[in-house]
């Protein structure tokens, strides 16, 4: 017989070891490219941080790596499916479709790159969603740069195109832009190959068998079971792993130094995942023209100055100490509610006897990553966006971490969860705490003690060790967020079986007991303030309505050895007035906090609380509440007592105006 002048492949083109070793090759440029833009990135904008190391670069390249993989994901997703889809169908014209895919992500990704570069000297934040309100303008734009500027702009723009497409395109298989000739059946498929030298390749060769043991047979089936499971890791790279939060902008933030983090950010991902949260905020809410709007907000009276009426500490120095109590809302406090059980939280009701008990706190909002928000930069809660998600306003927030830390202060968050879920990290990295640990930082054995991580008395007890070991010679603040009292409610605890809310609330004032009790046997007591606060009201009992000042309703309480003598303020008041309160206290200035007032200076002359949830808002006063609908414009009065008011509806719509202005302009 006369032999056949083509070679005859191991593998066909269509093989499980051809598609398997495209897909790891595509992944793995593009990772790659990613991590070289950041070099340059860096490069480029060293000026923009004088004291960036080579060290530091590198540790920007490894924390960006869960991006650039999630990024890396998305595009390398409908390889996935055209090659999945392939296992029944095949097209002639794949090697073409690719290549088209190719010059359609490279112009993408090159747009994402150059720009996220040239523009962060100017702008100083990653490149985001923000970036297409210019584009209805672009003459102004370009009216900001010079012409010299364009043009390297446009020839970096064609430089990463060109680097991007070869490098991606490079990787198709050689085989599928030959020509390849069918034998009779039962022969299989004759085509060229060229040995690839990639270390891939190599390392995959138990997928080659000659006659193909996944292309026939018994082993047909395990050719799409196989790409499933590929399908199945590229899911969890791009959704960031296997816990609660899903890839954000934060989880790669890993430093108190702004530059750094930015640097390990993948411009691209910052882009598209801002687009589903970028919003023309100022234009949203639009009940006043904008002298009326302004006129009704100064009645407000939301002074960022006055002088202390009412001095609660012994010292302007102590160190802070602020626990984030989650859910745990008044009507499981009978310190502030009397119809409460006191058998509920006996430590807390305890610890308002013997410090300073504000009795009149109502939460801005209904979940933990706006009450953060709220708590610890001041700063109103929103219907419809939460703002820690939005890592370009996060960066421009005030917040109590940074106002402590221009006196000196250590900064620092403790939490046993899972710190990136909703872009946690970011936030707080943005707004000055200089160390964050999350549910990582623990020991592996115990991470998984609750639902959300690791259980609130484990924590407590991090935290007592973490304080015992802070230097004597600095003050420091530090903050912590409890998760046990949360759904599903499963807590180590069983002192009110009847009801797992109650009992789970009540292990949650167990824990803080027994923590108080440990530090106040400690000399660090003495000059130490402890706030605790929660961050939310809760949704008990089942029914309450949103409307509800009883569910908003929270009990702050100070204590520590810093606090002069036991109080009860009675005065309205809302969860982020907190901060002015605090530094109105130690006398520092909060002017930044623009939407926090100071409750024991002399200019609180209008005491009001403001809640908002996915649907209303309520505006309450001295005079009564309003509780306004946003979504209906049938009943946009959902309730009021002890009568309705004009004066109170137009306040919570100038309230709500005002702060969706503000978070338009920051």
């Amino acid at each position: 017989m006369k032999r056949s002048s083509h070679i005859t492949a191991n593998v066909s083109p269509d093989s499980l070891s051809v598609s398997v070793l495209f897909l790891l090759r595509f992944y793995i440029t593009l990772v790659g490219c990613f991590a070289l833009a950041k070099v340059i990135f860096i490069a480029y904008n060293s000026a923009c941080d004088t004291t960036f190391t080579f060290a530091d670069a590198v540790m920007a390249i490894l924390h960006g790596l869960p991006l650039d993989m999630a990024t890396a994901g998305y595009f390398a997703a409908p390889l996935w499916l055209g090659l999945l889809v392939g296992l029944w169908w095949r097209t002639k014209a794949r090697h073409i479709l690719f290549k088209g895919y190719c010059v359609i992500i490279a112009l993408l990704i090159a747009a994402c790159l150059v720009a996220d570069t040239g523009l962060y000297e100017f702008w100083g934040i990653k490149l985001d969603g923000t970036v297409f309100t210019y584009l209805e303008s672009p003459e102004g734009a370009m009216n900001s740069v010079s012409t010299a500027y364009i043009v390297g702009a446009g020839l970096a723009y064609v430089a990463y195109t060109l680097i991007l497409y070869f490098a991606l395109s490079h990787v198709m298989p050689r085989e599928w832009g030959k020509n390849v000739r069918l034998k009779a059946k039962g022969e299989g498929v004759k085509c060229p190959l060229k040995r690839t030298k990639t270390f891939f390749k190599k390392s995959l060769t138990f997928l080659k068998f000659q006659n193909g043991f996944f292309e026939k047979g018994k082993g047909l089936f395990l050719r799409p079971l196989i790409m499933l499971l590929l399908g199945g890791l590229l899911f969890l790279g791009i959704r960031g792993g296997v816990g609660k939060s899903t890839a954000n902008v934060g989880m790669v933030y890993h430093s108190d130094n702004l530059f750094m983090n930015h640097s390990a950010v993948n411009p691209v991902f910052s882009i598209v995942a801002s687009l589903f949260k970028t919003k023309d905020f100022a234009e949203q809410y639009d009940y006043f023209d904008e002298a009326e709007r302004a006129r009704l907000f100064s009645q407000m009276e939301y002074h960022t100055s006055g002088n202390p009426i009412d001095t609660l500490l012994h010292t302007s120095r102590p160190n802070v100490l602020l626990i984030l109590m989650e859910g745990c809302s008044g009507v499981f406090v009978h310190a502030i509610d009397s119809t409460a059980r006191p058998d509920i939280t006996p430590r807390l009701n305890q610890l308002a006897t013997e410090g300073v008990l504000f009795t009149q706190c109502y939460a801005n909002s209904f979940r933990t990553d706006r009450g953060t928000v709220c708590t610890l930069s001041g700063y109103p809660a929103f219907p419809d966006v939460s703002v820690m998600k939005v890592p370009s306003k996060c960066e421009r927030l005030p917040s109590i971490a940074q106002a402590l830390a221009g006196e000196g202060y250590s900064t620092e968050f403790v939490y046993g969860g899972d710190i990136n879920f909703t872009n946690t990290n970011g936030y707080l990295r943005a707004t000055g705490y200089e160390r964050t640990l999350g549910d990582k930082d623990f020991p592996a054995v115990v991470r998984r003690t609750h639902n959300w991580g690791v259980t609130d008395h484990i924590v407590l007890d991090t935290l007592y060790q973490r304080i015992l070991r802070y230097p004597a010679d600095r003050p420091w603040h530090t903050a912590c967020l409890t998760l046990s009292s949360h759904e599903p409610w499963k807590v180590p605890y069983d002192r009110i079986p009847e009801d797992e809310v109650l009992n789970a609330m009540a292990y949650l004032d167990h824990a803080i007991g027994q923590f108080i009790d440990r530090l106040r046997q400690t000399s660090v007591w003495e000059n130490t303030l402890v706030i605790l606060i929660p961050d939310h009201g809760a949704h008990y009992p089942q029914g309450i309505s949103d409307a509800s000042p009883t569910k908003s309703h929270i009990p702050v309480i100070w204590t520590g050895g810093a606090v002069r003598q036991a109080r009860r303020i009675e005065t309205l008041c809302n969860q982020t007035d907190l901060a002015a309160t605090l530094l109105g206290q130690l006398g520092i200035d909060h002017s930044a906090f623009t939407f926090s007032r100071d409750v024991l200076a002399d200019t609180y002359v209008r005491p009001s609380a403001i809640h908002v949830w996915s649907e209303g808002i309520y505006y309450m006063d001295e005079t009564g509440i309003s509780a306004l609908s946003l979504v209906s414009q049938k009943k946009s009065i959902l309730h009021e007592a002890p009568t309705p008011s004009v004066d109170r509806q137009q306040a919570a719509h100038a309230y709500l105006q005002t702060a969706y202005d503000d978070l338009g302009g920051l």
